[in-house]
């Protein structure tokens, strides 16, 4: 059982802590990336991005890559159209790990740098959306980073 929000961790990308939004209304996880650069290693495309992970803030800055699994036309929740990249890593939430899809993009000005879309949850784990953090608390979160 999760809450409406949740702190999760995505170690593949060097992200040890994100409070993400479960968002069941969104098909796709989103994950903030404030910039977002393809790019060819080996005859693959790749993705270098980074992200700030803390809310409100912008001090704390982790640089990642990934293979690219796909480049879909996205709609976000107020109708607008965006070429999102499209990758694949590893969550890691309530004890369990397992892979999901997400897209990137710059999501600065949200309230959370992560939505977890109903795809990733999709028999793993079911909502209470009047609760928050069923998977635990934590307390200073920029601690994480240090």
């Amino acid at each position: 059982m999760l809450g409406w929000r949740e702190w999760i961790a995505l170690p593949e990308l060097g992200l040890g802590l994100v409070k993400a939004k479960i968002d069941t209304g969104a098909r796709t996880s989103t994950l903030h990336a404030f910039y977002v650069d393809g790019f060819r290693r080996g005859g693959q495309h790749y993705v270098r991005f980074g992200v700030h992970p803390l809310q409100k803030r912008t001090d704390v800055v982790i640089h990642s890559e990934a293979l690219v699994l796909d480049q879909r036309r996205v709609t976000d929740s107020g109708g607008h159209r965006e070429d999102r990249y499209v990758i694949r890593t590893r969550l890691a939430l309530g004890g369990q790990d397992w892979p999901i899809e997400m897209t990137l993009t710059n999501r600065e000005t949200m309230l959370f740098r992560m939505l977890l879309g109903r795809t990733a949850l999709a028999g793993r784990a079911r909502v209470d959306p009047a609760r928050s953090f069923l998977t635990g608390r934590v307390a200073r979160p920029r601690e994480h980073y240090a």
